[in-house]
């Protein structure tokens, strides 16, 4: 079976987790700190703040930039569900805004309508590896005084024109096992702003600035030396990752576009994708594809089935019904292996089942 997801790991990341343990600096130390310094130069940024995961990243920086109860926040329906638990989390109150088609990605078209009086953020996310229309996001975010805060957590590298996702508004990032890169687990937060990276380490650590000091509210949400280590090593091979993973969809690209019946993924121009996910469309039997691909050993998944807003937790918390893309997305869409550990074979292989099924 070709998997759709593989983590890379190798000899490195091995040397550098012996390295901590021998140290005996397991907890948040000197290695989060480098970690840290180095992924805010990756994305062009003066701050970054390593957290327990992307979703702890997220709440956190909801509550570094002041949402809380009663405030609205705009984001999209179609994503993991992670993004508007964050918002929960705070108090506030998710509002959906359907998608772009092509992208998959919040459509910026859309969010101005939704913006009401206790509008405080835009949460766009970056699906699949692709960045949202940034450029239109902040100027509408600048207009009506509205927070950004950026889901990159499928989009490590992503960019446009030159520009690296996190680095518009107060980013988040992820580094479960499955991502571009990975630390295990793990998250980061970005931002320019010093305030709101205060803000962040403070909320973090049990609200301690002076050890046994307690200023606010605050959680235990840091990450660890032993995450830090895989991430630093993990780092380094980013960009090499990134490029295979770019190469990869080339390939099936390339093997597929003949093809009718699906919908292949697109990239605008100026804009760098980083492949978390191949994704294609298949607007009719999107389900029998499926089986047919993994009964003849390529590994496929959905991401996602059901729409955020349609989920059962949701049901008595949104009352959107106009967003039919997303809904739309959730019954069409597919994703095939594109990871850095595929090989050719594995990738012809690929192309031919898809052949053969289509």
């Amino acid at each position: 079976m070709i998997p759709i997801s593989k983590p890379c790991l190798g000899e490195e990341e091995i040397q550098a987790i012996a390295a901590v343990l021998e140290s005996g600096q397991l907890a948040q130390g000197r290695r989060v700190v480098e970690f840290e310094e180095q992924f805010a130069a990756f994305c062009g940024v003066n701050h970054a703040i390593a957290t327990s995961s992307g979703t702890t990243a997220l709440w956190i920086a909801l509550l570094a930039n002041n949402i809380g109860s009663g405030d609205e926040v705009i984001t999209s329906p179609f994503t993991f569900i992670a993004s508007a638990h964050a918002i929960l989390y705070t108090g506030a109150r998710p509002v959906f805004v359907d998608i772009d088609a092509e992208t998959f990605n919040l459509d910026p078209a859309k969010i101005e309508a939704r913006i009401t009086p206790r509008t405080k953020a835009i949460l766009p996310i970056h699906l699949y590896g692709h960045s949202c229309d940034m450029d239109r996001i902040m100027e509408i975010a600048h207009r009506h005084n509205l927070v950004v805060i950026e889901d990159a957590c499928q989009a490590h590298g992503a960019a446009i024109n030159g520009q690296k996702v996190g680095s518009f508004g107060t980013g988040c990032f992820s580094f479960y096992a499955t991502k571009n890169m990975t630390a295990g687990e793990g998250g980061m937060i970005t931002t320019n702003d010093e305030g709101v990276a205060d803000q962040a380490r403070l909320l973090r650590a049990h609200g301690m600035r002076k050890r046994y000091y307690h200023e606010t509210l605050g959680y235990n949400f840091r990450m660890t030396d032993l995450q830090a280590a895989i991430g630093l090593v993990q780092l380094v091979k980013l960009e090499q990752f990134n490029k295979q993973r770019q190469a990869n969809a080339r390939f099936l690209a390339e093997g597929l576009s003949s093809l009718n019946g699906l919908v292949l993924p697109r990239v605008l121009p100026g804009y760098v994708h980083v492949f978390h996910q191949f994704t294609l469309r298949i607007p009719k039997k999107r389900d029998v594809f499926r089986d047919k691909l993994l009964a003849s050993g390529v590994g496929t998944e959905i991401y996602y089935p059901l729409s955020v807003h349609k989920q059962e937790i949701f049901q008595q918390i949104a009352s959107e019904d106009d967003l039919v893309l997303a809904e739309e997305a959730s019954n069409e869409v597919v994703s095939l292996p594109v990871h850095p550990a595929l090989s050719e074979n594995d990738l012809d292989k690929i192309i031919e089942v898809v052949r053969s099924v289509v």
